[in-house]
């Protein structure tokens, strides 16, 4: 069994307020969790407007599956025109 971890910041340059970026980052939560079957919480700039870090671990059978996992989540990132991918820092374990 290996997990796989990830650490994305996000810039989220149309957003005003909170609300706004809120909604932008639930909305990135919400399609990993249906897409890739992973864990994702907001994990840090919880009150900056502009910024979000989200934290996603899934699980697999081998590290080649972990990899496909992460790799999917990271598609799904950069397909998010709402939000710009500024940091990826992942691990295997």
């Amino acid at each position: 069994m290996v997990v796989g971890i990830v650490r994305i910041e996000l810039h989220i340059p149309a957003a005003r307020s909170l609300k706004d970026k809120r909604q932008v980052v639930r909305g990135l939560k919400d399609r990993i969790r249906e897409h890739a079957r992973a864990a994702v919480a907001e994990v840090d700039h919880h009150d900056l407007w502009q910024r979000a870090a989200l934290g996603v671990a899934g699980v697999a059978a081998d590290g080649g599956q972990a990899r496909e996992l992460l790799q999917s989540v990271r598609g799904l990132v950069e397909r998010t025109y709402e939000a710009q991918l500024t940091d990826w820092q992942e691990r295997l374990e």
